[in-house]
């Protein structure tokens, strides 16, 4: 597991500004502060991509360079992680993408919490490496369900990335559990616990509503 703010950066500085409630007034702000964090983790990702060496003309001789040689396919989960993924797709601009809509179902039972996926759309993930982006990793139930329905309808991957800003322990042991495919995490910040009603404490708040309004 890769958790970025383990160290001192300019990383944790946009992380203070995401979860500072007069900060989060600012909604361009917001969105920046996401997409900004998207860019650092694409390239902490980006490392553990396939490389080939290229020969290259430059003005005064030929030099060999690594470039990428593998194109994984990005998904983006909820409408909150549309920054986030967009800070993806500033570096890593020739992957495949696709998109997952997903919210959450409340229930009377016990389990407060149940995700339902009403749209998704994804190129084929056969033995590609999966980017799951969203910035919220609460109870995993989305991601989970995410994955299983892709294996569904787009393949199966080769491994799954799976990143977000802020992550709650227990949905890190969800997914351990419920994800059989090989994964890795690659988290800004790993943050205490989850409250009676699956939010991640302490968290930032509605990251959805704070990017582009409150939703009926």
């Amino acid at each position: 597991m890769f958790i970025l703010n383990q160290e001192n950066s300019i990383a944790n500085h946009f992380l203070a500004d995401l979860r500072d409630v007069d900060r989060q007034k600012d909604r361009l702000r917001f969105r920046k502060n996401l997409e900004r964090l998207g860019e650092i983790m694409a390239y902490e990702v980006s490392k553990g991509l396939s490389y080939h060496s290229n020969t290259i003309q430059s003005p005064f001789k030929e030099v060999y360079l690594e470039k990428i040689t593998e194109k994984p396919v990005l998904i983006s989960v909820l409408r909150a992680s549309l920054p986030f993924f967009q800070g993806f797709l500033n570096y890593l601009d020739e992957v495949d993408s696709g998109f997952i809509g997903a919210s959450r179902m409340e229930t009377k039972n016990q389990d407060p919490i149940e995700i339902d996926l009403n749209y998704i759309a994804a190129p084929s993930i056969e033995s590609k490496t999966l980017i799951l982006v969203d910035p919220m990793l609460a109870t995993g139930k989305s991601f989970v369900k995410s994955v299983r329905k892709l294996l569904e309808q787009s393949g199966t991957p080769a491994k799954i990335e799976i990143v977000s800003v802020i992550a709650a322990p227990e949905g890190i042991e969800y997914i351990r559990k419920n994800l059989s495919i090989p994964h890795r995490f690659w988290i800004c910040a790993v943050d205490e616990k989850l409250n009676a009603k699956s939010y991640i404490i302490p968290g930032l708040g509605d990251a959805g509503d704070l990017a582009f309004g409150p939703k009926l």
